[in-house]
């Protein structure tokens, strides 16, 4: 079977997850187990893997659906904790006194709290952090969902103290020996590298953000409400990304989105309380009454307006379970600490699954899950909560758990099986490889502007920048090598791909969607999404063509055009922005703030 074909073959389960979920917007928990057929049924007959590793593969996945599933607990108890014991609340006037401006606080919590949360622990961990936060701010359910899903981006590549390039790209490369005899070298290069990819296309990021929720979530439903606060969206775009490419280029791959969200977090609130380019009060943005809000909108979880049993918090009181948690997750994961050791003593393994190759594992108390409910419990001395309140949390917590349970025990076995496709009886590469092949052997020397779409592709599938790393980098380099360009700048296009695939990744929009109780909307997510997604890769594909290529086929190549009409365009937006507003604010009046 010729490379074309299997390419295509090795695309359907892609396909039935764009054509059900997205398309005709079912719930994930209907239209993943249609993918999680095809992709055994391609498994089975055409790879020809035995059925003794695609069970195996299954297996696996339904581990690490549960194990997801234990850290979307976590998270919902502990913003349920939180808003038993009157901490929401008095964490949700803070930011008024910030500014109760929603473009302003959604930069804040989802580009650089998140970005911090991303650096610190990575797996997802931000959006089960964030989102609940921002709905307990008042954001409706679904925009604090693609809020967090947005900025799983930029700082994605060097999430989990740089698991993403020091064990994803590592793992991929020294599959190959003869490329270098010093990976760790090549990979800190290749890091640096990202970050300056990340930093020139992650600054539109925040702007990104706050424009589709304006124009999704907003009564006047206008990109341009968004793109009014372009000065305060770029300032806080270069307040993380300026400390985050000098981290990875001097420091190497383990800090830079941890420093960077950090760094970004104190200059920007500092700035903010300030004043410093913050919009007018007059032209405060807020939602719409809840009363008006699209049901689609909102999850089952309702934040209520609970005070402190003695009427009153304080503010670093209410803050401190944030706190804690960034706390604990910065101890549990650096190598120089005993924690790690620690956390990762308890190993609960499966090996060799059915006498195959494939073996399932957990920690336990290294997951992020286990940091929030040991800081759930720590708020409930600290918020010196009674115990009813308390119980509701933990039951309600439970329940909306539960919720997710059916979409995630499809779409994690289908990401396993799909992944462990190599070795059948057909002699094929596994389906990610086949498709890579695919595109690379019509794509020749176009290939670095596809090359961070196959990042993305396997990100989207494997849920996982590191797995996407993992699987790709050592074919990146080889097809880099191949079409004679500089190889190391090919595998940085792969993690900024991998990285900005987990805009669209089912699994990691089901566990976001989970934490808020917004179960069965994630297509209508993934779609607001996939914009920010397509130019993520668009823009990084045609800078690293731009890069690689300059010095052979000129300066005016493909990859400098596409990457001058996107800069263009992105300039003639905010330049005309004013006029279009004051159109918007003429036949559809802005409801001010107060």
């Amino acid at each position: 079977m010729n490379t074309g074909v299997l390419a295509l073959l090795s695309i359907l389960p892609i396909i039935a997850v764009g054509i059900f979920l997205v398309g005709l917007r079912w719930p994930a928990s209907k239209a993943m187990p249609i993918s999680y057929i095809i992709a055994v049924l391609l498994a089975l007959f055409v790879w020809k893997v035995p059925g003794a590793v695609v069970t195996a593969a299954s297996i696996n996945g339904l581990v690490v659906a549960a194990t997801l599933l234990y850290i979307i607990f976590g998270a919902i108890l502990l913003l349920n904790t939180l808003q038993e014991s009157g901490g929401i609340k008095t964490i949700r006037q803070g930011f008024i006194g910030i500014s109760p401006d929603r473009r302003i606080q959604v930069i804040i919590i989802a580009w650089l709290f998140g970005s911090f949360i991303e650096g610190s622990a990575g797996f997802g961990t931000p959006a089960a952090v964030a989102v609940p936060l921002l709905v307990g701010l008042g954001f409706p359910a679904m925009a604090a969902v693609v809020a967090g899903m947005v900025i799983q981006s930029t700082p994605v590549s060097f999430g989990a103290v740089g698991t993403p390039i020091l064990v994803g790209v590592q793992s991929g490369l020294a599959a190959d020996a003869s490329i270098t005899d010093n990976f760790l070298t090549l990979v800190t290069m290749i890091g640096g590298r990202v970050s300056i990819l990340h930093a020139i296309v992650g600054t539109l990021i925040p702007l990104f953000v706050v424009a589709i929720m304006t124009r999704y979530f907003g009564k006047n439903k206008s990109f341009s409400e968004g793109i009014k606060v372009w000065k305060f969206a770029l300032f806080a775009a270069f307040a993380m990304t300026i400390p985050y490419v000098i981290v990875a280029n001097l420091l190497g791959p383990e800090f830079p989105s941890m420093i960077g969200g950090l760094v970004g977090l104190i200059i920007v609130v500092t700035a903010a309380k300030k004043g410093f380019l913050m919009p007018p009060k007059e032209e405060y943005w807020d939602f719409d009454e809840q009363s008006k809000w699209d049901p689609e909108w909102t999850g089952s979880i309702e934040i209520k307006d609970i005070s402190h049993k003695s009427g009153n918090m304080s503010m670093v009181r209410a803050w401190t379970p944030y706190i804690l948690v960034g706390l604990f997750l910065v101890l549990t994961r650096l190598e120089a600490l005993p924690l790690l050791d620690l956390v990762q003593a308890w190993t609960v393994s499966f090996p060799n699954l059915l006498g195959t190759d494939i073996s399932a594992s957990f920690q336990p108390l290294y997951l992020p899950g286990t940091v929030f409910v040991v800081v759930s419990l720590l708020t409930f001395l600290i918020h010196q909560m009674d115990f009813t309140g308390y119980k509701r949390a933990w039951s309600h917590s439970a329940k909306t758990m539960v919720a997710a349970s059916t979409a995630l025990v499809f779409t994690v076995p289908m990401v396993q099986v799909f992944l462990n496709s190599g070795g059948g009886a057909a002699g094929y590469a596994g389906m990610p490889i086949e498709l890579a092949n695919g595109v690379a052997s019509l794509t020749g020397d176009f290939w670095p502007l596809f090359s961070s779409l196959i990042g993305g592709v396997g990100a989207f599938i494997a849920g996982s920048n590191t797995i996407s790393n993992m699987m790709f980098s050592l074919f990146q380099y080889d097809v880099g090598a191949q079409i004679g360009v500089n190889a190391p700048w090919i595998v940085a296009l792969q993690a900024v791909g991998g990285a900005a695939g987990n805009m669209i990744c089912v699994h990691n929009v089901v566990a976001a969607s989970a934490v808020v109780g917004l179960v069965g909307k994630e297509g209508d997510i993934i779609r607001k999404t996939f914009i920010p997604f397509v130019y993520y890769v668009t823009m990084a594909g045609a800078l690293g063509y731009s890069i690689v290529w300059t010095a052979e086929k000129g300066i005016f190549n493909i990859g400098t055009v596409i990457v001058s009409v996107i800069g263009i365009l992105a300039i003639y937006v905010i330049a005309t922005n004013h006029k279009r507003t004051n159109v918007v604010t003429v036949n559809k009046p802005i409801k001010s703030v107060k």
